[in-house]
């Protein structure tokens, strides 16, 4: 059983943040974080989009819905039918009086594989209807705006606000689900995951008090004073278009809504009804003369989050990741299996880049190598990293940002792990407690990572993995039963990713064995190579966001 923790020794504390200038903890100022909260897992992209069209669809007059996002498409679909498209839900929401509003990154040029053009047509479209949109390139050279979350409070019924956080981004290629045939409406990646690229991710819904939290990272960045962008070329068509800085003022924060869940206990801290969530943020250090209001210094909470939560780990942690880059990111797991002798760590990443050619793939695969290699050397038979495919054999391309400590301390967000999110964009991710787990109640950490190991291994009908919270514990607990225990589950893993390899190896003769986990080989790449990736490495797949000063004491 996991035992019950006590958030205040997971969490940080108002000054680990380390960012005395953020308002995102007023509303609790005796702690970084909320209580009473509702939390649901909301594993693929078709389910939450079902979640999202739905709630925006019952927005209404004086009804908030605010959203930032790292790509978004118009014309993506939230469900099946024709009237989906992501401009026309948000438009029809317009139409009844909701204050609709997107800070949405512009991103670099076209020319790099970005989202440039269609930034700039959802603003134009968005604007047409009464929307208020800011492309915002408050970022580093380097830098991304990469928070992708959703806000959707209600003037008359707070009891219903909720907000979305996660990796899952507006766009094409995300709207997937357990099968994972990929999204109809298609984003190419790798051509190792064929021309409908099959995806796994994972949003988190929130309700209660932390839905105020979220709301208040929206308002921070939009009532920051810096200029949207400092490029004069760019200003003067923006202000042409409507997308300039002249952003207008948001409506005063109407207080937390209510707790989503009963508390018993005085202490500040959830009991068995409810989830104690703490926001964890990626903020650069911009550079000189430019600055957030909320964040002059920057802010690494992400970083110090989960530097202080693996330290409490004893037995495992699994980790589902785009990215598992460089020394300093894996030093902070090494050092765990260090310290615990006892402690396992899984994780699954892509079976292989997301970008073809040399220029972009050798960057990645060297950044993974140094960060898969550190761990290898550390704990070689208590370390193991998977892939996935899907029944047809194709690679599914691992986008969610999830990682599960001990049964009891959770996180879903929009931070990789590598240097870039946790010092140089922007993210967001929100860590879960939740002290309500018993001999019959799996608790939230729990649920989560049986929910996605039962996907992994085959174990439910597919039409199940939908929201974690939807889910019977009895019976998810009786199904897993021999990936309860934290070994066990490292044990099966490992069983399953070998038979299927060996179904592979020999050539698919026979039934194909149940699961979807496929062993990662040792990233390699010769040594001229790795030299010639550094620079691309360093500089533009993997910068550092933070000061000299930081960078030289290695500490976030």
């Amino acid at each position: 059983m996991p035992h019950r923790a006590d958030p205040r020794d997971w969490f940080l504390s108002r000054e680990e943040r380390g960012n005395g200038s953020t308002r995102v903890d007023d509303a609790h100022p005796d702690a970084a974080f909320s209580t009473a909260n509702r939390v649901r897992a909301l594993v693929h992209g078709r389910t939450y989009f079902a979640e999202l069209m739905r709630c925006v669809e019952a927005a209404g007059e004086g009804d908030l819905v605010w959203f930032t996002d790292w790509r978004s498409d118009p014309d993506q679909r939230l469900g099946d039918e024709p009237g989906s498209e992501l401009v026309e839900v948000l438009g029809r929401a317009l139409d009844r009086g909701a204050d609709v509003r997107a800070l949405v990154w512009r991103s670099q040029a076209a020319a790099m594989g970005y989202a440039h053009q269609e930034h700039r047509d959802l603003g134009d479209l968005l604007q047409e209807r009464g929307a208020d949109v800011q492309l915002d390139m408050r970022v580093t050279r380097a830098g991304t705006h990469h928070q992708k979350f959703v806000v959707v409070r209600h003037r008359d019924e707070p009891a219903r606000d909720i907000a979305f956080v996660g990796g899952i981004d507006l766009c094409h290629g995300r709207r997937d689900d357990a099968l994972h045939g990929g999204d109809p409406q298609t984003l190419h990646v790798a051509d190792e995951y064929g021309e409908r690229a099959p995806w796994h991710d994972v949003q988190v819904a929130l309700q209660g008090p932390v839905v105020h939290d979220v709301e208040t990272v929206f308002r921070e960045r939009w009532e920051d004073s810096s200029p949207t962008t400092r490029h004069p070329w760019r200003r003067l068509r923006d202000a042409r278009a409507d997308l300039d800085g002249a952003r207008s003022p948001l409506p005063p924060q109407a207080p937390p809504p209510p707790p989503a869940a009963e508390t018993a206990d005085d202490t500040g801290t959830d009991t068995d009804t409810g989830h104690a969530v703490q926001l964890l943020r990626t903020y650069p250090v911009l550079g000189t003369g430019w600055a957030f209001d909320f964040a002059p210094r920057g802010e690494r909470s992400v970083a110090r989050g989960y530097t202080k939560a693996v330290k409490h780990a004893r037995r495992l942690v699994y980790v589902e990741d785009q990215f598992l880059w460089g020394h300093e990111m894996s030093t902070v797991l090494a050092d765990a299996l260090r310290a615990q002798p006892g402690l396992h760590v899984v994780v699954v990443l892509p079976q292989h880049p997301d970008q073809d050619g040399w220029f972009a793939r050798d960057p990645q695969v060297l950044g993974r190598l140094r960060g898969v290699q550190r761990l290898l050397l550390e704990a070689p038979d208590r370390v193991a990293f998977y892939g996935l495919e899907n029944h047809a054999g194709t690679p599914v391309y691992v986008h969610a940002k999830v990682c599960v400590l001990d049964d009891t301390w959770a996180s879903i967000g929009s931070d990789n792990f590598c240097r870039r999110s946790w010092t140089n964009d922007s993210e967001l991710s929100a860590a879960i407690i939740d002290r309500g787990a018993t001999e019959g109640r799996a608790g939230f950490a729990r649920r989560l990572r049986l929910t996605l190991a039962a996907e992994h291994l085959d174990r439910l009908d597919p039409d199940e993995l939908t929201s974690v919270d939807d889910m019977d514990d009895a019976g998810l607990l009786e199904v897993m039963a021999d990936c309860v225990d934290p070994g066990d589950m490292f044990a099966r893993f490992a069983e399953s990713a070998d038979a299927l390899d060996a179904w592979h190896d020999g050539g698919r003769a026979g039934p194909r064995p149940p699961g979807r986990l496929r062993r990662l080989p040792e990233p390699r790449l010769p040594l001229a190579r790795q030299l010639l990736a550094v620079p691309s490495y360093r500089f533009l797949h993997d910068p550092d966001g933070r000061s000299w000063r930081m960078r030289r004491r290695k500490t976030f």
